[in-house]
């Protein structure tokens, strides 16, 4: 009985609380329910709420608030105005809200529960936030949804079935770019009304579910960029209403859906970066809406099939990085709609089709690594708004045809590694807008023209390993490029290379007024020199040669690695530092500890580190790559690591060599013993977090002259190198610290081994959450700017001692930039110190913090050069030693 009174105490008590709770919420009006919202907010750089004022109407004066005939609040849209802060629950109120539009902001936590009260949601855009945790499943519960977006958020666990127990009347999801796991949940076959799901760029797993193409009317399905497996032609056959399918980057095997190409509204297939095998089979019948086929890096062999000329209105077609052969079929020059062409790294051969130039559209020709061989078409020059084009890597012939002059919007231009001959035209010099030259490793001759100065606008040249005679034009925008794209031309002289010319000018610029036999005398005599010079120079060319052998030593390596089915594989060593053996028995117990995971010491974007010890106490740091980003090929690879064994500066870690085979390949640099900053700070070893003390060996002085080290660092490789070398993965993890705590950037002028930023933004390698540059994380342009924006959250780790992104409690999100703002704006800068700086001058703290939040200004036009900010460091330190 004392049982039933306490149980019936309890159930009066508990009512009385969600009556209380019922009376509370109906008592706000929206004005106050819509402030509470505001009230929220802890970031407004736009004033975009500063119409939400207790003086106005909601439904008249509120911007992106709109309202019904009655008077109640149906639509809330503010999108993209950086709004920071947590979502209210208060919101929960507004019983007749519809639409909820907040993408583009900088929401953090999660969506409260006490939206699953709101019946009449229909549709949710929360895109591109902040958001973290679970994906709510309260959402399943709604049961009017038609639009539900939650991409480009931090949501994470797997994808709850629940969602779909209420989705009939769902039209579109997307879950995009988050860090879901899990498989597919087949009760997505319950949402019969959707016409479009985006799970793309997160870690599903699995297979592709067959209830996906029960969906009548699915129009667009994006998977890309998970890990899905199996085999997918049976599925997809069963989804004839699909316009666009997008299975790339997984690893799907099995024979691609090629079926889909003949479906009536078919527009877009992307299968690439899979495992699918087989031929391309002939096209019996093909969409007239089909514009884009994306088949690259699969296993397809055998030739292109003629019927490809069916589909009339392709525009992309990229079927690289198979193993397809035989010629390119002339009819692909009958889609003169084509945009982009992308055939290379196949086993293609013959000649380059004339017709292409008929193509008059074409804005990307790419035929690199074929076996095409004959001469590049004069009628190329008919495809005036082409962009880029790339036949590198072939076996073309003769001259560069001197009418490519046409191509005035040309941005790329690679012909490098053929067996071109002839002088460059100079005619090239009215390619104004071209970034990229390469024409490196052909049998050109000839002077390299002086209009080739005109080209302002380069970023890459190259013409080394060729034929070329002259001196080095003059000009600033071919003077900015280091010797290596002018070398192994035994003509060439002048800056930058180490060969003068002044003997040769200084000679031709006399009149000879002696006798013939005077003259004859010193022509003989001329010879005679000329002969013993050759001599003395193909000595000094042989003693090279000798020493390069020395230097590159071919290993073979008896350990079988994971990734192979033999045990044994070839592989050449080159070796920037004579400190380091050079025995092949030396590396062959070198590199056995590459398989020994406790040799171990880190990982990164493009691979893991290992520590290597050698007999005698020499120990280095090995890097295991597990990507080539745009190098296609051993020569490129050389070429880019070489470039960056010739660099050297206190406060970078030096490149000592490199290791390439088909089957693996590693980079040698400096072991660097005391780990990186990021451990030092928050990390492994230490308990250093927000609140702890870290390394204790990390004190302010030390942690200033890391920063001031770093800064010294990107100063070299923005400022005095040519070209200046930009980091873009900038963060505490690759700086090293040495064992009296110096600092050393690592990781430098890797961008070619980085995979290439796609039109969804960044990769999963470029994932350095906290230092990514706002621009470089919308796939805008790139700059040094991006470093200085990366370097300036250093600072602030550096200053709080807290991580750039922490979650102190469940669902809340603190970005180091703006609690370090929010707190000066309050004038309580002293309060983001870390812990264990207390003590120290307090000036310099407040000073470098301050330049962090100027380096990571959201706008690159108002961030210092790296200059300028070792200028500032420096007045810091000499202003404090002087005071």
């Amino acid at each position: 009985m004392k049982r039933l009174r306490t149980f019936l105490q309890c159930l009066v008590f508990f009512s009385s609380f969600c009556l209380l709770k019922i009376v509370i919420v109906s008592s706000f009006t929206e004005k106050e329910i819509l402030l509470q919202f505001k009230g929220n907010i802890t970031s407004d750089p736009y004033n975009s709420l500063s119409s939400w004022d207790p003086t106005r109407s909601p439904c008249e004066d509120f911007s992106g608030v709109f309202c019904n005939s009655d008077g109640n609040v149906v639509k809330i849209v503010l999108w993209n105005t950086s709004l920071g802060g947590v979502l209210s629950p208060s919101l929960s109120g507004l019983k007749s809200l519809r639409i909820l539009t907040l993408f583009g902001n900088k929401f953090t936590g999660n969506i409260p529960s006490d939206y699953g009260e709101i019946s009449t949601l229909w549709k949710i855009n929360l895109s591109s936030n902040a958001l973290s945790g679970s994906i709510p499943e309260f959402i399943g519960d709604l049961p009017n949804i038609r639009f539900l977006d939650l991409s480009k958020n931090g949501y994470s666990g797997e994808v709850p079935s629940t969602l779909f127990k209420n989705c009939g009347k769902t039209r579109f999801i997307s879950f995009s770019h988050n860090n879901l796991s899990g498989s597919i949940p087949i009760a997505i076959g319950n949402c019969l009304s959707l016409e479009g799901l985006d799970l793309s760029y997160n870690s599903l797993s699995g297979v592709l579910p067959l209830q996906i193409c029960n969906i009548p009317g699915l129009v667009y399905l994006s998977l890309r960029s998970n890990v899905l497996s199996g085999s997918v032609e049976r599925q997809v056959s069963a989804c004839e209403s699909l316009e666009v399918l997008d299975l790339g980057s997984n690893l799907f095997t099995g024979l691609a859906p090629f079926g889909a190409l003949g479906w009536a509204n078919f527009s877009n297939l992307n299968i690439s970066y899979n495992g699918f095998h087989g031929e391309i089979p002939e096209i019996e019948s093909c969409s007239q809406k089909f514009e884009f086929l994306d088949v690259s890096g699969n296993k397809l062999r055998g030739k292109i099939p003629l019927s490809i000329s069916k589909c009339s209105s392709l525009k992309y077609l990229d079927l690289s990085f198979n193993s397809l052969s035989g010629n390119i079929p002339i009819e692909i020059t009958n889609l003169k709609k084509l945009l982009v062409v992308r055939l290379g790294n196949n086993s293609l051969d013959g000649t380059i089709p004339e017709q292409l130039g008929s193509v008059e559209l074409l804005q990307a020709l790419d035929l690199h690594n074929l076996q095409l061989g004959g001469q590049i078409p004069d009628e190329m020059s008919n495809c005036k708004f082409l962009r880029e084009l790339d036949l590198s890597g072939n076996l073309l012939q003769g001259n560069i045809p001197q009418n490519l002059y046409n191509m005035l919007y040309l941005l790329n231009l690679d012909l490098h590694s053929n067996q071109l001959d002839g002088t460059i035209p100079s005619t090239l010099g009215n390619l104004t807008n071209l970034h990229s030259l390469d024409l490196s490793r052909n049998m050109l001759s000839g002077q390299i023209p002086p209009a080739l100065g005109d080209l302002k606008n380069l970023t890459h040249f190259n013409v080394s390993y060729n034929n070329l005679s002259g001196p080095i034009p003059s000009t600033e925008s071919i003077q900015k490029f280091d010797s290596s794209a002018f070398s192994h031309n035994p003509g060439l002289c002048g800056p930058p290379l180490d060969t003068s010319c002044s003997a040769g000018t200084a000679s031709a610029k006399r009149k000879p007024k002696l006798s013939t036999s005077v003259i004859v005398a010193i022509v003989a005599a001329a010879l005679i020199l000329t002969g013993v010079c050759l001599i003395t120079v193909i000595n000094m060319k042989a003693g090279r040669r000798r020493r390069r052998r020395e230097v590159e030593t071919m290993i073979v390596e008896s350990t079988p690695l994971p990734s192979t089915d033999s045990n044994v594989i070839i592989g050449k060593l080159v070796l920037f530092s004579k400190s380091l053996p050079s025995k092949y028995e030396d590396w062959e117990t070198g590199t056995k500890a590459l398989l020994d995971k406790e040799c171990m010491i880190g990982g990164g974007s493009i691979g893991t580190v290992y520590r290597t010890s050698f007999e005698g106490g020499i120990s280095i740091a090995v890097k295991k790559l597990e990507t080539l980003g745009r190098i296609r090929n051993q020569d490129e690879f050389e070429q880019e690591i070489g470039r960056l064994g010739n660099l050297r500066h206190n406060n970078l870690v030096a490149f000592q060599g490199y290791y390439w085979s088909s089957n693996m390949q590693l980079i040698l640099s400096e072991y660097v013993p005391n780990g990186n900053l990021y451990d030092n700070l928050h990390g492994l070893s230490y308990p250093g977090t927000s609140t702890g003390a870290g390394n204790p060996e990390l004190n302010w002085p030390r942690r200033f002259h890391i920063a001031l080290g770093t800064a010294r660092a990107l100063t070299y490789l923005h400022h005095d190198c040519r070209p200046p070398i930009l980091h873009l993965n900038v963060k505490s993890t690759n700086i090293l610290l040495d064992s009296n705590y110096q600092a050393k950037l690592s990781d430098y002028g890797l961008g070619k081994l980085l995979p290439l930023l796609d039109n969804y933004g960044l990769t999963k390698f470029h994932n350095a959450v906290g230092y990514v540059a706002p621009e470089l994380a919308q796939g805008l342009r790139i700059s040094d700017k991006c470093d200085v924006y990366s370097f300036g959250v250093i600072l602030l780790e550096l200053v709080t001692g807290r991580k750039p992104v922490e979650s102190p409690k469940t669902n809340e999100v603190v970005v180091l930039c703006e609690y370090v703002r929010g707190l000066i704006e309050r004038g309580a800068a002293s309060d983001c110190f870390d812990q264990s700086l207390r003590g120290f001058a307090e000036n310099e703290l407040i000073q470098v913090m301050k330049l962090g939040l100027i380096c990571t200004s959201e706008l690159p036009s108002r961030r210092p050069s790296m200059a300028e900010v070792v200028q500032f460091l420096e007045s810091i330190r000499n202003g404090s030693e002087s005071s």
